[in-house]
């Protein structure tokens, strides 16, 4: 493998033994930490001292040993020098925003990304912070060069836009963040292996951990995957955003992700397998499905030249039904009368989620936002899962495209 890889990194990295020998590391559940030399006290509230410079810990809202672990394993997975999780995807993507903007500053972001952060930026920001965004399509270099400023503090993107499945061009939105002296932030929430965005020029990779890394729609979850120097500035005691503002993630959940991350290329893997037979199969019905695995898509091109070829093109496509009427007929027939999954926003689930993405994960935009982004009323985003055969959900899934969308 190329010492590129994300997975030859992740075993490179050392193992950490539980506490009385166990293959897993064990679960570190203080919410606070003893020190031997109360002199030592000082120099952890200074920064002199922690887990990289003394093995020190401080407090749950700050690092712990368990959620380090796991921050680590993330780092490794994508190529950056540290990582730490959060409580929530939110919470690391608030944090980042947060450390890198100062009041009356300027974000330039994709005008296509998920609903909430999208709020963040557009509605929660300039209320409280005075920072403001411009939103721009990312695929359009040109806009984006424009659209920066002096007050600019970052570029913001999602590896794969929620829900059109538009593919970053990684490397020359890298190229545009350095030339302007700001960062590139990618949500790689959609396509964890698929796409290593730090490897390709990424500053900041932020996800999360709710999706396809949890991987069973169990748990609430996000990471920061940065220099470490970044990853001090979001803990500084001052300053901060996650020592301040406190959106920890709980030692048994960082536990549970940990155990997760080793099977997570066999997961993508069968994610991105389904994904493309189903997308194949709905393409040559003529229906309008979106998917990058298909040379039909506008980034298919672009997505094979940056991503690693054994997970696939993501687990996620898009079928536009026409109408939201459609939409909503489409994924009832399909999870009441087929079974073919379930009506849920998420992805990243062994079963198939549908949402219809215009009334629910990006119905925090309005109409014209909505329009601009190429989000139609009957866009369906499917996170497509890998449970029973293949031919029995394309069964499942042709009937109820000929019941609905196709009648």
């Amino acid at each position: 493998m190329s010492s590129q890889d994300p997975i030859e990194a992740l075993a490179r990295l050392r193992h950490e033994f539980g506490e009385h020998g166990g293959v897993n590391m064990s679960i570190e559940a203080s919410s606070t930490f003893t020190v031997v030399d109360p002199a030592t006290m000082p120099d952890i509230f200074a920064g002199r001292k922690g887990p990289e410079s003394g093995g020190c810990y401080l407090y749950g809202r700050h690092f712990n040993p368990t959620v380090y672990n796991l921050g680590r394993q993330l780092a490794a997975l994508e190529g950056t020098e540290a990582a730490y999780c959060s409580a929530s995807g939110m919470g690391a993507i608030s944090a980042v925003i947060l450390a890198l903007c100062n009041a009356g500053d300027h974000v330039v972001a994709s005008h296509t990304i998920y609903g909430g952060t999208w709020a963040l930026l557009h509605d929660f920001m300039p209320a409280k912070t005075g920072v403001t965004t411009a939103f721009v399509d990312t695929t359009d270099l040109a806009a984006v060069k424009a659209a920066i400023t002096d007050r600019t503090r970052l570029l913001y993107v999602e590896s794969q836009s929620n829900p059109t499945l538009r593919v970053a061009d990684i490397p020359a939105l890298a190229a545009i963040a350095r030339e302007a002296g700001i960062p590139l932030v990618v949500d790689n929430t959609f396509t964890p292996l698929v796409l290593s965005p730090a490897r390709l020029g990424a500053d900041i990779v932020v996800h999360s951990l709710t999706k396809f890394i949890g991987g069973a729609s169990d748990l609430i979850g996000g990471t920061v995957c940065a220099s470490a120097a970044f990853i001090g500035s979001l803990m500084d005691l001052h300053t901060g955003p996650l020592m301040i503002l406190g959106p920890t993630m709980d030692p048994t959940v960082a536990a549970s992700v940990s155990l997760r991350v080793p099977h997570l290329p066999l997961r993508m893997a069968a994610h991105s397998e389904r994904a493309l037979a189903l997308a194949e199969r709905t393409a040559a019905l003529g229906v309008p499905v979106a998917y990058p695995g298909l040379p039909s898509h506008p980034d298919h091109a672009l997505l094979d030249k940056l991503r690693h070829p054994d997970y696939g093109h993501g687990g996620l496509l898009t079928i536009d039904a026409g109408s939201e009427e459609k939409a909503m007929a489409l994924m009832n027939t399909l999870q009441n009368d087929h079974q073919f999954g379930y009506v849920a926003v998420s992805l990243g689930y062994f079963d198939t989620l549908m949402s219809c993405s215009a009334t629910s994960t990006s119905s925090e935009m309005p109409e014209d936002a909505l329009q601009a982004a190429a989000i139609s009323p009957g866009l369906v985003r499917m996170a497509v899962g890998y449970t029973g055969t293949l031919e029995q959900r394309w069964a499942q899934l042709s009937a109820g495209l000929h019941a609905t969308v196709l009648a």
